[in-house]
């Protein structure tokens, strides 16, 4: 999530470390806005500005949402998540876009919960 490379710094941890983090207290936040019949959650997973970062960095981030949607997707769809990406997707890997597509997808049905990602997103772009 947005904030978890800080987030690690503040604790002498590395980028990577922090991100990890980020998708782990993402999972939390979507228990707890099930358990207290949230209805729609937005969060902001990676900024257009993200790609300026290390490419090493970059790739990271890719990989974890790779593993995340792995991971995640059975148990989303079995909570009722209704999952969808907002952004480009024009610069994600083919590979990825296809998992973010099949996310969507698959929890379309879904409505317990509209779990909303801001996905390579930023205000300057919707300006332009």
């Amino acid at each position: 999530m947005d904030g978890s490379g800080r987030w690690a710094a503040g604790r002498g941890l590395s980028v990577s470390e922090g991100h990890r983090e980020g998708a782990r207290a993402l999972r939390r936040t979507v228990e707890a806005a099930i358990d207290l019949d949230v209805r729609s959650l937005a969060v902001y997973a990676f900024s257009t500005e993200n790609w300026a970062r290390p490419a090493d960095e970059v790739e990271s981030i890719l990989e974890l949402l790779d593993e995340t949607i792995d991971r995640e997707l059975p148990d989303l769809a079995r909570q009722g998540v209704r999952t969808r990406f907002f952004g480009r997707r024009d610069r994600v890997p083919e590979a990825l876009r296809e998992k973010m597509a099949a996310l969507e997808v698959e929890t379309m049905p879904n409505d317990r919960l509209h779990l909303w990602i801001a996905f390579d997103y930023g205000g300057r772009d919707e300006l332009v």
